[in-house]
């Protein structure tokens, strides 16, 4: 039946029927492709082995007709698969792997494409119980296997992933460059909020990696510490350079566990700070001033644009002065630095908008329901996410960085000339 809507622009008609027999099609033509798929597979193998005969000289691989029909879930809905089967006989002396399906393996229910979008429709806010009602609108009426009874098996397969993952050795791992933060969301059934101690790190290659997600109280140093030492503990080399928010426990901790990391102060998080200090009338202005800081070519340019700012506003608003202020000298190490690298060094947005989702998802569901579940689920966001970064700009300069080549003003400088006494071959007194 056709189903006339009006909308504000006049009448429109629509044909559901025309949308039910277009799914059905659609699986149809899975179901097809499914099947000659097979049969090119097991009519491949039969030929590999077309050679092999028993005593008697009878084939040891012939087809036997089909086998059980099965339902198998994959993107275009439920499908009713009969697979070739194929008489696969074993004599003494014959070492042969027996034919298995690569294409429909046995007891596969559904896609990995669709066990795939089962945990990221559950980590982007579809809850359990939405299930449903959602999954016989994506998959079919007779989607096979899917349930939120699955969905619960799967959060504590998670759980197990989690807890592997945290403990994996990492002395096989060179990572450059740190980006650290603790963030915080709610835990359902707790009054205190989570604060998960994230750290991401870049490898020699230039692809990020989520390093540790762990469990830290209010970001304090002794939290971060525990980090960082377990970290070590499993192999991790000290970076050559760390990146966070100044406020950060963190600091302390890693200046004991790598004193050599050298260290930057988050420009994104200290201008929030000044403006914050700031009267709003005053913010665009002040906020224009600070970025010219931020991007500014040169350290010289920058320590420039620093000391006007704090002549235009140090008499009235000391505080937003100090504030930009303190810690100066770690605000800028970023110009030590390849410049190709500045846009990924001068904050910490790796984690700070990869941690949107999480926040996203726990506020759809109102806060995990405990802390281990809170960080599993982060640990499964990133990790989902970790597949679409980015590698970093200009990695082919990070192995310089490693080998400890200086940078000014993110340029490569030439090694400082050797004394004058080496030159000579005289040996001081």
């Amino acid at each position: 039946m056709m189903t006339i809507v009006r909308t504000t622009t006049g009448v429109q008609e629509q044909e559901p029927e025309v949308a039910t027999a277009l799914d059905a099609l659609a699986r149809e033509g899975a179901r097809r492709m499914i099947l000659a798929a097979l049969e090119v597979e097991v009519e491949e193998y039969r030929r590999q082995h077309h050679e092999a005969r028993d005593s008697r000289g009878h084939a040891l691989v012939v087809r036997n007709g089909q086998a059980q029909p099965r339902r198998v879930t994959v993107g275009a809905g439920t499908v009713t698969i009969r697979a070739p089967r194929v008489n696969d006989q074993r004599v003494l002396n014959v070492t042969r792997q027996k034919f298995t399906s690569a294409i429909l393996p046995p007891y596969l229910r559904r896609s990995p494409q669709v066990n795939a979008v089962l945990p990221l429709l559950y980590l982007h806010g579809l809850s359990t119980g939405d299930f449903r009602e959602a999954l016989p609108v994506l998959l079919g009426a007779d989607a096979a296997g899917l349930s939120p009874s699955a969905i619960t098996r799967l959060t504590a397969a998670w759980r197990t992933d989690y807890e592997q993952w945290r403990a994996r050795p990492l002395a096989d791992r060179d990572f450059i460059y740190l980006w650290v933060d603790g963030v915080h969301f709610t835990i359902r059934l707790e009054e205190d909020r989570l604060a998960a101690l994230v750290v991401v790190g870049v490898r020699l290659d230039g692809t990020k990696e989520v390093i540790a997600i762990e469990d830290g109280y209010r970001e304090s140093t002794e939290s971060w510490l525990t980090v960082l030492r377990d970290l070590k503990r499993r192999g991790l080399r000290a970076p050559a350079l760390a990146i966070g928010d100044g406020a950060l426990g963190f600091w302390a901790a890693v200046r004991e566990v790598w004193p050599e990391t050298r260290e930057q102060r988050c420009w994104v998080h200290r201008i929030a700070n000044v403006l914050d200090k700031l009267p709003t009338r005053l913010q665009p202005q002040a906020k224009r001033a600070l970025h010219d800081m931020m991007y500014a070519d040169t350290r010289a340019a920058c320590e420039q644009a620093i000391d006007r700012f704090a002549q235009d506003y140090a008499a009235k608003y000391p505080k937003a002065v100090h504030s930009l202020t303190t810690d100066v000298a770690r605000l800028l190490t970023h110009f030590e630095f390849p410049a190709a690298h500045w846009k990924h060094i001068r904050t910490t947005n790796p984690i700070e908008s990869t941690f949107a989702t999480v926040k996203l998802r726990t506020r759809v569901t109102k806060g995990a329901g405990s802390r281990t579940a809170g960080l599993t689920m982060a640990f499964k966001l990133l990790e989902a996410a970790q597949q679409s970064w980015r590698r970093l700009d200009a990695h082919e300069l990070l192995p310089l960085v490693r080998a400890g080549r200086g940078f000014k003003d993110g340029q490569p400088v030439e090694r400082a000339e050797e004394p004058s006494e080496k030159k000579t071959g005289k040996v001081a007194a």
